[in-house]
């Protein structure tokens, strides 16, 4: 057992982080425990929660005791980046005004704690407490290391606290539940009341890569039984994670009570990567039974070009990757489903489909069909497979014409880069380097390596510096793979330019052991001496950089396209593309090609990618004069965005009320967004309801009361309205602002698109509003500022909404330093996004494309702690 001690508590609530600036703190002009316990950072949000450092991520025993909300989560005390995972604990008396605790439970040699939750053991069915002092009880996903007996799975296992949640002791009889397997995880507990007034707990968990829910029952929370199973149902991209079930009763209605189980998903959410999604239903006790699950959608009557049933590809051309021993990716004939080492493959029809697993992600390839006529307005078609667009026209990785530099490492059989001038220091003395075992896409079998140098590991660290040589050229390029950190001062891992002694430029890698091409413009350094550096002070996953050909070019390199794709070419270029959703479960998509009617066209299909989900499937291409809507959008979300996930509810709720806290970031960028030293925020806290739609009860929410108690007076307002025509109207400048409510509702008229941009400095801004052409409201941050820290952050999000009455579009959006959150529709419809915009950027316009909108009111308040 291991009990934590307790230290003094430090306040991190909103306002003592918000109010000062970057600008200070670089100045120098702070004192160090200012800066230290007060927070000055860019992007640290003011009305969220965020640890005063270090990483955070899925909220965790989320409970209301004794007039005070406890919330713990997944936390790394040591760093910021995933790793090391305890528990945190931070408190609060309204939702709003949160305290950071001490760590709460936290992991060791045996184990990591992952998700779970906490339960009032009132009538201490435990015996931890007494009936006077109930204990809180954790049950946590025990995640457990090499040392360990139970290494590689992952089970349930208990903690408790007799001190209001401070302190937590381990069970000694850990686990309470274990399935002997190494994806059963998040469990959420909570008290199940019989007809009869009894009762007993209830758990629910996950299978995670399965698919499926798991409940048991149990009266004492240590001896647990099988009940039932839920899934795979709806969203299966990826794995299932995170379930909460709870009643709810629809528009109030205590005589008419359904049930809602969520189940987030990462990937293979909505909009890609990490998502929530939800199910309505019934439970008896046992059983959860889903009114919302849907069938699997039917593509739209057509002509079919490839339906890859008989067995063949039926004229196709198909290159597989020479030599690859299984001829993969795609073999000589269609698949019958899942190939082996594969998870199920499901929403193909017919017989047979297009699935590049063949040697599973690793083998890469392209098909190609037999030109047609574009005859009708859509191509209609399944896809399936890795997310992985398409970049670019270039599938290999030759080198571009122009000097190589430093004999692209391939030095003479016993020799070291020590022997050609290089110099360096720690594990990257130039006798360790270069490698010799090739990499990657790397370009013969040399090269530079920091992980294989003195011993090898990620653990290494050092420099390694180049002889001098002359910049000839406008561009210097070179592959580079490798982990990444440009957001930890502690853990510099790049590949540099010096000139003069002076880093210039830097580079690394996109935690991908895939080397690509990546170049800098070099042109105002031409004729002067100039040195490569490789600095490796990383240490951890991906904490090392690879370095192969290092060339002078007239124009940068063009980098390799890893795509897994299917593309449409009219006349040799891609007009259309389309890739899957990290799933294995292929989805209809609908392509409309009205403008190349009667003209000659091909599907590509490319696999390019030798990662995870490195793989493509396709199926059933139709020409037809509908198009096909996807069966992904039709199921229930928690969120549209691509922020909100592990959203959980808190027990234990004064009134019955249901209040979900989720984790306001995606896994696909998690460990790259650009903060520091934190990572990560709460979206805020929503309150949930059941109301009734055309469609059955649906999930409405709303920020809980609190937020809206931080309101002061309206800083804009404009009840009037009037014509928002073609472009941007800049709003004057009691609009502007970083955390503020924007209430607006608009007609979108004639417009195409239409709405309010935000956060705002006159180069970059947020886009959030209404498009006709899809019937969706949008948040659009491909230009919101810094983009660039992930190749698959700038997005665009969209749900679909229902005009009022009236024809308009009604929008609450919550601004917050570096985030928005938009309510629509009551709260039926929302999308939640990080954004990092430009110091300073806080302004407002209206805009309009295509046409003019009509501004119906606009109200925005400034909301301060």
């Amino acid at each position: 057992m291991k009990k934590t001690t307790t230290r003094r508590t430090q306040a991190i609530s909103a306002l003592t982080i918000a109010g000062l600036t970057l600008a200070a703190t670089l100045a120098g002009s702070l004192p160090a425990s200012a800066a230290t316990e007060r927070g000055d950072e860019s992007y640290r949000p003011a009305i969220h929660y965020t640890p005063m450092k270090n990483w955070m991520n899925d909220p965790n025993g989320l409970v209301f005791y004794k007039g005070v909300y406890h919330m713990y989560y997944q936390h790394n005390p040591s760093g910021n980046t995933w790793g090391n995972m305890s528990w945190g604990h931070a408190t609060s008396k309204d939702l709003v005004h949160w305290q950071e605790q001490p760590l709460a439970i936290s992991t060791d040699d045996q184990e990591d704690v992952f998700s779970g939750s906490i339960v009032v053991d009132k009538g201490n069915t435990t015996g931890f407490g007494t009936p006077e002092n109930p204990a809180l009880v954790a049950i946590y996903t025990s995640a457990y290391k090499d040392a360990s007996p139970h290494r590689g799975l992952q089970a349930q296992s208990l903690a408790y606290s007799l001190d209001d949640g401070q302190t937590w002791t381990k069970y000694s009889q850990n686990p309470v539940v274990s399935r002997n397997t190494a994806n059963f995880r998040d469990p959420k507990v909570f008290w199940y009341t019989t007809p009869d007034g009894g009762g007993y707990w209830i758990m629910t968990a996950v299978e995670a890569q399965e698919h499926k829910v798991v409940l048991y029952k149990s009266g004492n929370l240590k001896d647990w039984t099988a009940l039932s199973e839920f899934g795979p149902a709806n969203a299966t991209g990826g794995q299932w994670e995170c379930p909460d079930l709870f009643p709810l009763a629809v528009d109030g209605d205590t005589a008419n009570i359904k049930w809602v189980m969520v189940v987030n998903i990462n990937p293979g959410g909505v909009a890609g990567g990490s998502a929530g999604q939800y199910f309505v239903g019934s439970f008896d006790g046992t059983t959860f039974t889903s009114e919302t699950t849907r069938p699997a959608a039917t593509l739209p009557a057509g002509t079919v070009l490839a339906g890859f049933n008989d067995g063949s590809y039926n004229g196709w051309t198909v290159n597989n990757e020479p030599g690859n021993r299984f001829n993969g990716p795609f073999g000589t004939s269609p698949a019958a489903g899942a190939l082996p080492g594969q998870q199920g493959v499901s929403g193909f029809s017919g017989a047979g489909l297009v699935n590049s697993f063949i040697d599973h992600d690793w083998a890469i390839g392209t098909m190609k069909s037999p030109a047609f006529t574009v005859s009708e307005d859509y191509l209609n078609f399944l896809v399936g497979g890795g997310n992985h667009p398409h970049s670019g026209s270039r599938l290999d990785n030759s080198p571009p014409p122009g000097e190589l530099l430093f004999d692209g490492f391939e030095v003479p059989a016993g020799a070291t880069l020590a022997d050609s001038g290089w110099t360096g220091v720690g594990d990257l003395a130039p006798q360790f380097q270069p490698f010799g075992g090739g990499s990657d896409y790397a370009i013969g079998a040399h090269l530079i390596n920091t992980f294989e140098t003195n011993g090898g590991g990620d653990e290494k660290q050092g420099s390694l510096t180049s002889p001098e040589f002359t910049i000839t050229k406008s561009n210097l390029s070179m592959l580079v793979g490798g982990g990444k950190r440009l957001n930890d001062p502690t853990q510099v891992l790049a590949v540099e330019l010096l000139v003069n002694g002076e880093v210039k430029r830097s580079v690394s890698g996109e935690n991908a052991g895939a080397l690509n091409w990546k170049s800098w413009d070099v042109a105002e350094f031409q004729g002067q001496q100039a040195r490569i550096r490789v600095v490796d002070q990383a240490t951890g996953g991906w904490g090392h950089v690879t370095v192969d050909h290092v060339m002078q070019t007239d124009a940068p390199a063009v980098p390799r396209s890893d795509e897994t794709t299917v593309n449409l070419e009219v006349d040799g270029q891609v007009v259309r593309t389309a890739t899957g959703s990290d799933s294995e479960t292929l989805d209809l998509a609908s392509w409309n090609v009205k403008e190349f009617a009667g003209r000659q066209a091909r599907i590509s299909i490319i696999d390019n990618n030798r990662a995870g989900w490195g793989h493509i499937l396709a199926d059933e291409f139709m020409l037809s004069p509908e198009p096909a809507h996807s069966t992904l959008e039709s199921y229930d979300w928690l969120d549209y965005g691509r922020d909100y996930y592990a959203a959980v509810s808190f027990g234990n709720m004064p009134e019955n009320k249901r209040v979900m806290l989720g984790w306001m970031n995606n896994w696909d960028y998690a460990n790259d967004i650009p903060t520091s030293p934190w990572r990560s925020a709460t979206a805020l806290p929503r309150e949930v309801k059941l109301t009734q739609t055309p469609e059955g009860p649906r999930l409405s929410q709303s920020p809980v009361k609190q937020v809206d108690k931080l309101a002061a007076k309206a800083s804009y307002t404009d009840k009037v309205g009037g014509p928002i025509p073609a472009g941007a109207q800049q709003l004057p400048a009691a609009a502007s602002g970083q955390v503020q409510r924007v209430d607006i509702k608009f007609a979108p008229g004639t417009a195409k698109k239409s709405g309010i941009t935000v956060l705002g400095d006159g180069n970059s801004s947020t886009l959030i509003g209404y498009d006709a052409t899809t019937g969706k409201i949008f948040v659009d941050r491909t230009r919101s500022g810094n983009t660039a820290f992930n190749a698959t952050f700038a997005s665009i999000e969209d749900a679909p909404v229902t005009l009022d009455t009236s024809g308009n579009v009604t929008l609450r959006i919550y601004l917050d330093h570096s985030s928005v959150e938009v309510f629509t529709q009551d709260g039926l419809q929302t999308i939640t996004d990080q954004v990092f915009p430009t110091a300073g950027a806080d302004k407002m316009a209206l805009f309009s494309e295509g046409g003019t909108a009509q501004l119906k009111s606009l109200t925005v308040t400034p909301l301060d702690m």
